[in-house]
């Protein structure tokens, strides 16, 4: 599943969900604009050490 086209509707909940999950994630870390999921979703997965697989999958399970 591409969780990049379900982002939009859900943004606020999963950003809630990760900022109470990860702490050292930041407003500006999770701030959304439209066109640029990938590269904000790229600087999470950044700063979280994470794959993209992994990613796919935290985000998947939020």
């Amino acid at each position: 599943m591409n969780y990049l086209t379900e982002l939009k509707g859900n943004w606020n909940d999963i950003k809630d969900r990760l900022k109470n999950k990860f702490t050292l994630l930041t407003d500006n870390d999770l701030w959304f604009v439209e066109g640029q999921q990938q590269e904000m979703l790229c600087r999470i997965q950044v700063k979280l050490g994470k794959t993209h697989k992994e990613m796919n999958q935290l985000i998947y399970d939020l």
